[in-house]
């Protein structure tokens, strides 16, 4: 276990030092991300992460070959070179699109590509545990795989829309792919694991380039850093379940979680894969094509809903890591015992997911409550004046008032009350154009 934490030192320490340099080649290069309309950030920031990621990787895999405990790995297999060559491909796949935006399409053909050339050099799904053993052809080998590396790619990619998300994301997956693994090479003759190696150096990277790209952001990953960490977390899965016996497995409950390999990227990659589905139907029920980028992704939600770009990182960690480690719980506890907890822990982060807009609702509530009450409060206040008023009148209360008016009117002298004139008279009887002309005079 010392040796897969110091693996995991070297490349995140690795990828910690050589981001910044790689953020000022990105802004010499011209690789700055400009400001798009579904983008979050609002302030032009360099691109080309994963190119930092892909160095730290690198390290750590010719520090790992040099170290007795996992030397064994690379000597009669050439597997961890075929990962690292196509991590290197991938990587420099992402870091044309940072530069140039490559379109979709050539962008996909390219992953295809390095996909085959991952399963050509040995990285294939050999056998499918489907309860016994099931060999698969190397075609139907060679498709699943390509399959799984490509959809990886592409899921992790769609997630990254804030910081730290897609990193924190895989870093979580990663965990728990390598404690699976870790216990799986225990009870075979060799404690070490190829998979294990890979998901290590994996996390390792993920939490040296997070340490830059906390909200707010010095650098972004790009496609060069999403593609490559899907990239990486398939095919550790790919390690671990592809070679695998059932027969092998001494304990039933160790071999539940990798049940069928397919379902392991969706596992750990829940709500990347999650938002890649919903991103594609949505797209496909508007005639867009799959690609066509949008402001509907499930960050997209989180912030409208009100959270804050940290808010929403930290709960999406939640969500990961509560099907992530679910699934591996199972190890250690009981089935029931997994299952309550892990309800409990949905309905937690349901809450959480969900508070700004509760607490925007109760006072909403509250404010027309208030403004409810204070519009019935008037209303009985003008009702009970003129309820009063009329009591009053009906009494007898408000004569006094009424004759102490009409009094001087009744004293007044004859001589006071004028007598209307013969003009006034006139005037009195005029037409109404006489009336009229004779104002338009006076107002001139």
């Amino acid at each position: 276990m010392r040796v897969y934490l110091f693996i995991a030192a070297i490349a995140g320490g690795v990828t910690w030092l050589l981001t910044p340099l790689v953020r000022h080649l990105a802004i010499h290069i011209g690789a700055v991300g400009k400001v798009r309309a579904r983008d979050v950030h609002t302030v032009p920031t360099p691109r080309m992460g994963g190119l930092a990621m892909l160095l730290g990787f690198a390290v750590a895999l010719v520090f790992a070959s040099r170290m007795p405990f996992v030397s064994g790995l690379f000597v009669n297999s050439r597997q961890a070179w075929v990962v690292l060559a196509g991590a290197a491909m991938v990587c420099l796949l992402g870091v044309a699109d940072d530069l140039w935006d490559l379109d979709w399409m050539l962008k996909l053909a390219g992953q295809l590509l390095i996909s085959v050339f991952a399963a050509y050099g040995g990285l294939q799904i050999i056998s499918l545990p489907l309860g016994s053993l099931v060999t698969a052809s190397p075609t139907i080998s060679m498709a699943i795989t390509a399959f799984l590396i490509v959809a990886s790619i592409n899921a992790v990619n769609f997630v990254d829309g804030l910081d730290g998300l897609a990193s924190g994301i895989v870093a979580i997956g990663g965990i728990a792919f390598a404690i699976y693994s870790y216990i799986l090479a225990r009870s075979s003759a060799s404690f070490a694991s190829m998979a294990t190696l890979i998901d290590v150096a994996m996390v390792g990277i993920c939490v040296g380039f997070i340490l830059h790209n906390w909200h707010p952001a010095k650098l972004f990953m790009g496609d060069s850093g999403s593609m490559l960490l899907g990239y990486l977390i398939t095919c550790a899965s790919i390690v671990m379940t592809g070679h695998l016996d059932p027969a092998s497995v001494g304990h039933k409950s160790l071999y539940l979680p990798v049940f069928m390999p397919i379902m392991l990227p969706i596992l750990v990659l829940f709500l990347p894969v999650l938002d890649m589905s919903l991103a594609i139907v949505r797209r496909l029920r508007k005639g867009q094509s799959p690609m066509h980028p949008d402001r509907m992704h499930l960050h997209h939600r989180m912030l409208r809903i009100g959270h804050s770009v940290q808010g929403a990182v930290l709960i999406l960690w939640g969500w990961a890591a509560l099907i992530s480690f679910g699934s591996i719980m199972i190890l250690f506890f009981k089935a029931v015992y997994v299952l309550v907890g892990m309800l409990l822990a949905a309905v937690v982060l349901t809450v959480l997911t969900m508070s700004p807009y509760l607490l925007r609702r109760a006072r909403e509530i509250r404010q027309e409550e208030k403004g409810l009450v204070w519009t019935t409060s008037q209303h009985a206040s003008g009702r009970a004046e003129v309820l009063s008023h009329d009591a009053r009148t009906e009494s007898g209360e408000d004569e006094p008032a009424a004759a102490a008016t009409a009094v001087p009117k009744l004293l007044a002298r004859p001589e006071e009350v004028k007598e209307p004139t013969a003009a006034g008279r006139a005037d009195d009887t005029a037409p109404a154009g006489m009336l009229a002309d004779g104002e338009d005079r006076l107002g001139r």
